[in-house]
């Protein structure tokens, strides 16, 4: 673990290092194993920083994703969260589990993260004086509640969430101990997604952790396109904070919380830039010579800015970010928005 642990290190594991090379296939039989699910492109930059130290599954619902997975280090599965049968062959495979997979578009429950939780579960019936103990009930309707295993070591559990189950705080800090409010039905799912899975790590006696992710960038994630088409931002007056973290960060993160997570804990993944959401496209534009976006009112935004679009700049609030200092003893390569651009 220590191993793969360093590997979070900045200097140990630069922007520009390639997947490492796979070790001979004999020499990985008795590694440690992980399941990756949702491995995109977050996914695949865990898969870089674990492969060469654990045994990696990927679990895919696109066949012609297997020989790119199978490249970057990974074994590929092919399984369906929409298909809950498909998701036998996961019981039992792995210790530890990272869950990128993002809840279905509409509803307000996530059934693919209860699926796959229903799929990891292993149903151990605990013997008491010659009697089997009675299982409480499970995560899905008649299926048992899995008992805690104590002879092996806690099994880990991370799931990506994200920090859009606050809803709009009006600019206010918010910690992770603070009440969600979600304010959409996109957030109500991983609201229900995040207790699904701290239930989970209680009733199974995994190890569970929540990271609520804020806005993602990267060089290939920058809002680029946006600026082009000059699709305009707030007046300072009507504008939103915003949060951001780095990809790589955010892949670092997700490692850290495998190996350093509290049970049940929630930890925001976010750094320490606290711009309003023009300041940050003011920023990019700046860096990347674009121009600027123009500045209209919200009145003006609600009828030209596309409603999905708009309840991004709806919703204000700055992440308080010390329990990932603290407690994951992360130290990011890119403090905040400014670092990554130099």
């Amino acid at each position: 673990m220590s191993q793969i642990l360093s590997k979070l290190q900045p200097a140990r594991f630069p922007q520009t290092s390639q997947p490492p090379r796979l070790p001979a296939p004999s020499r990985r039989l008795g590694r440690p194993r992980l399941l990756i699910v949702g491995c995109g492109d977050v996914g695949t930059r865990c898969l870089r920083i674990l492969s060469s130290r654990m045994r990696v599954f990927a679990v895919t619902s696109q066949p012609a994703r297997r020989a790119e997975l199978r490249a970057a280090g990974a074994v590929p599965l092919v399984a369906d969260l929409d298909r809950p049968a498909t998701l036998a062959r996961l019981r039992g495979l792995a210790t530890r589990v990272l869950d990128l997979a993002p809840p279905p578009g509409q509803g307000e429950g996530d059934p693919r993260t209860r699926a796959l939780l229903a799929a990891l579960r292993r149903t151990a019936w605990r013997r008491t004086a010659g009697r089997r103990a009675r299982p409480a009930a499970g995560m899905l309707p008649g299926e048992p509640a899995i008992l805690p295993d104590r002879t092996r070591p806690r099994a880990a559990f991370v799931y990506a969430s994200t920090t859009g189950v606050y809803g709009d705080r009006q600019g206010a800090r918010v910690a992770e101990f603070h009440p969600v409010r979600p304010q959409t039905a996109r957030a109500r799912r991983r609201v229900a997604a995040e207790q699904a899975v701290r239930g989970f790590g209680r009733d199974a006696g995994w190890r569970a952790s929540v990271v609520r992710i804020p806005g993602i960038y990267a060089e290939d994630r920058l809002p680029l396109a946006r600026l082009k088409r000059g699709t305009p931002a707030l007046v300072p007056q009507d504008d939103v904070y915003t949060s951001h973290i780095h990809a790589d960060d955010l892949a670092r993160i997700m490692v850290a919380a495998l190996f350093r997570g509290r049970p049940q804990r929630v930890v925001h993944a976010s750094d320490d830039t606290e711009l309003r959401m023009a300041d940050y496209f003011d920023l990019v534009a700046e860096r990347r010579g674009l121009p600027r976006p123009p500045r209209i009112t919200r009145g003006e935004a609600l009828q030209v800015i596309d409603k999905t679009l708009l309840s991004f700049m709806s919703e204000s609030r700055r992440l308080d970010n010390r329990r990932l200092k603290r407690e994951l003893r992360l130290r990011l390569r890119y403090p905040t928005v400014a670092d990554f651009f130099g």
